[in-house]
């Protein structure tokens, strides 16, 4: 096996096939004439009381990824991420969720582009294809070496680039990533990729998002023993963030809802959505403008529609709503699927409301070189709210459990289990105020309600 010292001294080729591919990343692509189109649309969600300030939670994915994409448990080229990193998102606590960005590209011709986001006030946790840099990260030496080594191998001993140039190019100090030399397919070349595109038995969002008319792309696997290219029908992206999105709802004890505008930017097509045991509403606001304040009344159980019906009629209202912001219909509908079962389905009260594009270009910048003729941006933001009645029952459930009733731990377990990845912030707002022994006590419910049904309580 080489040594890292060693090798440290080695000129690869540009020769060979494995080298071009792996260097094709970070060689400036001709600056032609752009004739694409971009489209993106993502979520940020948040967790928060019925007093409207924010709850640190656990962001957990409510469906696996795919095997294929990416994160920080294998970013692959040898690199690693930092220790908050590492330790993956289930040992997260944050504000944000910003879940599944993806961009779409539309062009008649083969063309490269160049693509780069940054998340200065987030970390990006998943990624799909392969980015050239990502951070903020490091380089393992071991693995760097082990990953050169056979590229060396192959390359031969031909003077290219050394090992110093790509840890400084494969790792990003700040928050982002950069995919180089995203190859957009046209007509029939991306019809053929196109039944190709990987898949496993996860069940997971990810695969609704490719229900568009979007041209497939190919990507350089940047992996000297894998010379197959990463194709797929979007760029894929998730992170985490400390940051407080331009809507403060509050909620009373009676459904009251109060919103609010804390931005600079009009929020438009606010959807206020209370469900409970398959059946919910919703109150449509096409507007709010900054610093305004509205309320709204949830209804009695009696004024709900089944949730067949709810979330049809929902979901085709949030379509057209992310139609008239830019999105192509198809783009819509692969949204509304993607989030169907997450928006519709889980009891709860939240509100969705399309951000700002100001507000996203600010918090996620975006640069593609060349510059496509077209970009479109659309984020919906999440405000996902623990009603006051929710909290004060969890508080009540707990009292009993702690007197020694066995139903009220139950309930409490079966509430939590529930709740899911919410069932954190909603045991913060249950316990706040308590003493160290009551704590206690529910936390260890907590941790019960976290394993698999069947443990005993």
């Amino acid at each position: 096996m080489t040594t890292q010292r060693n090798f440290k001294k080695w000129l690869l080729p540009v020769s060979s096939l494995a080298a071009v591919g792996f260097l094709s990343a970070f060689i400036s692509q001709d600056k032609r004439d752009a004739g694409y189109v971009a489209h993106e649309w993502g979520t940020f969600t948040s967790v928060q009381g019925g007093d409207g300030d924010l709850l640190s939670w656990r962001p957990l994915e409510t469906s696996r990824l795919p095997h294929f994409v990416y994160d920080w448990q294998h970013p692959g080229l040898g690199r690693q991420g930092t220790d908050y990193l590492v330790f993956g998102k289930g040992a997260m606590i944050t504000l944000q969720r910003m879940e599944t960005p993806v961009i779409y590209f539309y062009s008649d011709r083969k063309q490269s582009v160049d693509v780069s986001v940054k998340f200065p006030k987030g970390l990006i946790t998943e990624w799909y294809p392969q980015a050239a840099q990502i951070g903020p990260a490091t380089l393992n030496p071991s693995r760097a070496v082990a990953e050169l080594d056979s590229l060396a191998h192959k390359a031969g001993a031909k003077p290219a680039f050394t090992f110093e140039s790509w840890l400084s190019k494969a790792a990003l100090k700040n928050s982002g990533a950069r995919w180089s030399g995203v190859e957009i397919l046209p007509g029939r070349e991306s019809d053929t990729v196109a039944p190709t595109l990987g898949r496993d038995a996860s069940g997971s969002h990810y695969f609704a998002a490719r229900q568009t008319d979007a041209n497939c792309l190919q990507v350089d696997s940047l992996v000297a023993t894998n010379p197959v290219p990463e194709r797929e029908k979007f760029i894929f992206y998730r992170g985490v963030g400390n940051f407080a999105t331009p809507l403060r709802v509050k909620m009373d004890a009676i459904g009251a809802v109060s919103l609010e505008n804390t931005g600079h930017n009009t929020l438009a097509h606010l959807f206020v959505l209370g469900l409970e045991n398959r059946k919910g509403q919703f109150i449509y606001v096409a507007s709010l403008a900054p610093g305004e304040r509205r309320q709204v009344q949830l209804g009695s159980v009696d004024k709900r529609l089944p949730l067949e019906e709810i979330s049809a009629k929902l979901g085709g209202q949030i379509a057209e709503s992310l139609v008239s912001e830019g999105l192509y219909g198809r783009e819509a509908s692969a949204m509304v699927k993607t989030w169907k079962d997450s928006w519709f389905q889980e009891d709860g009260v939240r509100v969705l409301y399309v951000l700002p594009r100001s507000w996203t270009d600010q918090t996620l910048p975006l640069v593609m070189d060349p510059l496509p003729r077209s970009l479109v941006r659309v984020m919906v933001g999440r405000a996902e709210v623990l009603a006051p009645a929710l909290e004060n029952h969890l508080a009540e459930e707990l009292r009993k459990s702690q007197q020694g009733d066995p139903e009220a731990r139950s309930q409490v377990v079966a509430e939590l289990r529930k709740l899911g990845r919410f069932a954190d912030p909603a045991m913060q707002l249950a316990t706040t105020g308590a003493g160290p022994r009551f704590k206690e006590m529910a936390w260890n419910l907590f941790q019960v309600a976290s394993q698999p049904p069947g443990r005993a309580l």
